[in-house]
């Protein structure tokens, strides 16, 4: 899983004292450059400035009684007295109008390798900007960007940064797609849609990393402008949403659902925490449920834990439960499952489906070879799912 840099601004001392991290915490300390050139002590870059609560009018909500709202964009359907905000609290109803509050003001900011994402078959060794704001509609207590995800807009600094100025940074950086991350995506909505909207029709492409917690219209319409998504999937049991993630399970299926229906391309990473989600039962039910709902030929990544925010009294996930779960999820019939938080794991690479060779290696984040050639393997010409061209992304094709 990916934590946040920030090319746009450095953290004061102040804010690191609040967030109460320690200085070299990853999902605290910025990249120490800013669009181009350094940024020292409070120093916004040229161009942007010091955002405050920007407010816009939401989309997806609902009128009620008594200048009440409903919000219809997650599953929360969170119903929000005036003056009040939703559980993201990023949303809030100002006389009877529901209002997002952090439309085009970015708070972490940085160039990463899509395989970072991880996004293993969508366009392997390019860049992307990768953008978030405050706020989320989860509480995962094992997050790991918690300084941000879970954290109001008035708790943390921002840059000012409108969809336009957004797609213009990235062409200059020639970063071929955009990824909306860090925290959750869903609550700044009205941003990455527009921004994704404008994005696709300069060439660039817009990636989701999200939990998949969003109801059915709003993913419609974003879908017609994002060119692949990734899920962060919590767990394969309604307790572990309920009790670890403060959410459900079945909207998360739902999603996983209709994005195959709408044929985008996406991806799913398993965070496998001891004890929590690592039975070898759950991996083998969630694997078999992703066969025959969603396909065999939908990447699967487990991924190792690390103890953070409100779990870090157990320990690190043993690499034996990685290729355990990694196992599992073949012998199920998924077609490309990965090892994630490994070092020079096998799994990191890329094998075909059908005659088994490797056709992508990886060392980290980098791309070692890739030796996959219009889609396809070169050894057998079996067709490789996923997104191979800037071509294809942008007319949609996975």
């Amino acid at each position: 899983m990916s934590t946040p840099g920030n090319i746009f601004l450095q953290p004061t001392r102040r804010d690191l004292l609040r967030w109460g991290v320690a200085c070299g915490a990853a999902a605290a300390c910025p990249l120490h450059r800013a669009l181009g050139q350094d940024l020292a002590g409070d120093a916004a870059p040229p161009g942007a400035k010091l955002a405050g609560v920007v407010r816009r009018e939401a989309l997806f909500w609902e009128h009620r009684p008594e200048n009440q709202v409903k919000c219809t964009l997650c599953p929360r359907e969170c119903v929000v007295a005036d003056v009040e905000r939703g559980y993201c609290g990023v949303r809030e109803n100002v006389g009877g109008q529901y209002q997002t509050l952090v439309y085009g003001t970015l708070c972490s900011a940085a160039i990463d390798p899509i395989e970072k994402k991880p996004l293993f078959h969508y366009l392997p060794g390019t860049e992307a900007l990768s953008v978030a704001t405050a706020g989320c509609n989860m509480e995962c207590k094992f997050c790991q960007n918690w300084e941000i995800s879970q954290f109001r807009p008035e708790q943390v600094r921002s840059a000012d940064y409108p969809p336009k100025r957004l797609v213009a940074e990235c062409r200059a950086r020639r970063c071929p797609t955009i990824a909306y991350t860090y925290s959750e995506p869903v609550v700044f909505y009205e941003y990455m849609h527009d921004t994704a909207a404008l994005a696709r029709s300069r060439g660039i492409g817009s990636v989701m990393i999200s939990n998949g917690y969003i109801q059915e219209e709003p993913l419609r319409q974003l879908c017609r402008h994002l060119t692949g998504v990734k899920i962060d999937f919590k767990a394969f049991t309604e307790s572990f949403y309920r009790d670890w993630c403060a959410g459900e399970l079945q909207p998360v299926l739902h999603t996983l659902e209709l994005l195959r229906h709408i044929g985008i391309w996406f991806e799913m990473v398993i965070l496998v925490i001891p004890t929590l989600n690592d039975s070898a039962e759950e991996t083998r039910a969630m694997s078999e449920w992703v066969v025959e709902h969603l396909g065999p030929d939908v990447p699967m990544h487990f991924t190792r834990f690390h103890p953070t925010y409100r779990v870090t009294n157990l320990p690190r996930t043993p690499v034996s439960t990685i290729d355990r779960c990694r196992r599992i999820a073949m012998e199920a019939g998924v077609h490309y499952v990965y090892a994630g938080n490994v070092a020079l794991h096998p799994g990191e690479n890329t094998y075909c489906h059908h005659c088994r060779r490797m056709i992508i290696r990886r060392v980290g984040f980098r791309i070692a070879d890739n030796s996959i050639r219009d889609g396809k393997c070169p050894h057998c010409g079996t067709a490789i799912p996923g997104v191979w061209s800037q071509q294809q992304a942008l007319a949609g094709r996975a």
